[in-house]
């Protein structure tokens, strides 16, 4: 399957998670910690279970690329951009909430030119400008 399926998959899932995040939360009066507490131990458990048979490459795979995986996936994005997550959608709406949060591709994308030595192409910045617009204009 292609990248780009996948990716519309992912984005697909995160929206409709979302909107039953928020109604979740709001429904049960529950804080945004004990629902990211939920949601984490659902995946954690689905995915231990389907990543069984890979487990030994955590073995081979040294130091340096289990603390990025570590730190940029469980501390940055799983804990702390979780619970920010979490926080905003009990707090805001979820057409304002949602855009703002899906800002990340601008983010990937600085790191990306900046750390990742990538190129900086003219549909690149047309592409983030339309992205900074677009949730301008879902947000307003």
């Amino acid at each position: 399957m292609k990248p780009q399926i996948y990716a519309l998959i992912a984005a697909a899932a995160w929206g409709v998670g979302g909107y039953f995040e928020k109604r979740g939360l709001l429904l049960g009066g529950l804080t945004p910690h004990i629902g990211i507490t939920l949601r984490t131990g659902v995946a954690l458990v689905l995915l231990a279970a389907i990543s069984a048979r890979h487990w030994r490459t955590v073995i081979d795979a040294g130091t340096k690329p289990l603390l990025h995986v570590l730190i940029g996936g469980g501390l940055v994005a799983g804990t702390i951009g979780m619970l920010a997550f979490y926080a905003a959608l009990k707090a805001g709406s979820v057409t304002q909430v949602m855009p703002i949060a899906f800002t990340s591709p601008l983010f990937s994308v600085a790191l990306a030119l900046i750390l990742g030595g990538e190129p900086l192409q003219a549909r690149t910045l047309v592409g983030a400008a339309l992205t900074v617009g677009g949730i301008a204009l879902l947000s307003s």
